[in-house]
């Protein structure tokens, strides 16, 4: 069984790699829409995976209580887990964020610092983008098929 240390160092690289990739790529659709978000994000949802698989069955704590949790992220193998569905999911929003960027023609320059915010904060960072995002489309509606009325 590989350290969890190892684990920790190794998808932490993999999304660091993501996130290079998704600044530097960005105006590329097969890095935004299939590379990151299925591959590299994919990569660590199974790492994630395995992780909860071998090890929550063995561990005390759970989700029915801050306690609980905190019991629970005793186990090294568990908190790597939760540090990995940080990485996974912080990740796949930034590419989410580009995306909806280059749709609604708002700049890489205005979206940089809410993605900066998303890989070190992640939803504060959303917050920044979707404010971004409504001083730029007037729009709250995240989903480019017209929902409500005029």
């Amino acid at each position: 069984m590989i350290e969890p240390d190892a684990l920790f160092h190794l998808s932490s690289t993999l999304a660091m790699v993501g996130w290079l990739a998704l600044l530097i790529l960005s105006r590329y659709d097969i890095v935004t829409r299939l590379i990151i978000p299925v591959g590299v994000c994919g990569l660590l949802g199974f790492l994630y995976l395995y992780l909860i698989i071998n090890h929550m069955g063995g561990t005390e704590g759970g989700f029915g209580s801050l306690s609980d949790v905190a019991l629970l992220f005793q186990n090294p193998n568990m908190l790597l887990a939760g540090w990995v569905h940080y990485l996974a999911f912080d990740l796949f929003i930034g590419c989410w964020e580009i995306r909806d960027a280059r749709r609604h023609r708002i700049s890489i320059i205005l979206t940089i610092p809410a993605l900066f915010m998303t890989f070190m904060f992640g939803p504060v960072g959303l917050i920044a983008y979707l404010m971004i995002r409504f001083i730029r489309t007037r729009s709250v509606v995240l989903d480019e098929h017209q929902i409500l009325p005029d």
